[in-house]
């Protein structure tokens, strides 16, 4: 961890200077954060939590048999108007925490056992979380730190993040710009996910486990499978295999209409079991083998 500190310590001013001019996301909205402005995220200079604690619905890899050190930050770069977490995304429900009480809840989970700190939806907050790190470490955080992203990435920020993060756990949510347009207002995403995901198998490439199974460091992608196909899933997985065959990929089936996704009917639906072994049906065919 001392080399993981140093890393921060260097980062922690290019962290800073990004909110000043926010270009941390793909939407680069340049507003000055410092300043209390807000950009698409709604979020200022504030760390806005939702909750945090040992998580036991994360893949084998993730949680073990202690937990995940999951913490859920409010706000989101996407905003996805079918969101499982429609509260904590869009309507930004939870308690502002300063770096020193996220850092403090950082050396509770790892007190706890847990096995990890999973950050979930941290890339609007990524300059807050790269301050409480340094933190928590400097009280002696020493387990892995998780990456638990959409997807939707700016590749710059990530290349920041080099040595700081052990394990990526993206999304990879659509191939097909105008679906991406309708349900999150991001016709790049695909492509920012596919550079993004390409930068973060080179810092830590496939997912690695120690002796009892536990992830220790690499890349885990998960794709959300939607009704209707609308999220292209072939396209992803034929990237995904191009990129490493010997990706881990969660192909998730737990779709169900949250938000607004009842005013549209490709989504308005849970998805199939048929729809869900078609996609994973696929995985095999390009070689993929990990997960599922």
């Amino acid at each position: 961890m001392i080399e993981k500190k140093e890393l921060i310590s260097r980062q922690e001013k290019i962290f800073s200077r990004l909110l000043e001019s926010c270009e941390l996301c793909p939407r680069k909205c340049r507003v000055n954060r410092l300043l209390g402005e807000k950009g698409f995220c709604g979020t200022g200079s504030e760390l806005l939590i939702s909750s945090y604690g040992p998580h036991f619905g994360e893949e084998p890899e993730i949680t073990g048999t202690r937990g995940s050190g999951t913490v859920f930050f409010a706000g989101c770069n996407l905003l996805c108007l079918y969101c499982q977490n429609y509260d904590i995304s869009h309507i930004h429900t939870g308690t502002f925490m300063s770096a020193d009480e996220l850092a403090d809840s950082m050396i509770r989970l790892q007190h706890h056992g847990c096995h990890n700190i999973n950050l979930v939806t941290p890339s609007h907050v990524a300059s807050q979380i790269v301050q409480s790190l340094k933190k928590a470490i400097d009280k002696g955080l020493a387990i892995p730190i998780v990456w638990n992203c959409s997807g939707y990435e700016n590749v710059e920020t990530i290349k920041h993040l080099e040595g700081i993060i052990d394990i990526y756990m993206p999304d990879i949510k659509y191939s097909d710009p105008a679906m991406a347009t309708k349900f999150s207002s991001a016709p790049d995403y695909f492509d920012r996910c596919k550079e993004s995901l390409q930068e973060m198998y080179r810092q830590v490439g496939d997912l690695e486990t120690d002796a009892n199974g536990i992830a220790t460091k690499g890349l885990l992608v998960r794709h959300l499978v939607l009704p209707n196909n609308t999220a292209g899933s072939e396209q992803s997985l034929q990237f995904i295999a191009d990129l490493s065959i010997h990706t881990y990929i969660n192909i998730m089936a737990q779709y169900t209409p949250c938000g607004k996704a009842g005013n549209h009917e490709e989504i308005n639906r849970p998805v199939t079991l048929q729809e869900v072994q078609s996609v994973r049906t696929f995985a095999k065919k390009v070689g993929l083998y990990r997960g599922f």
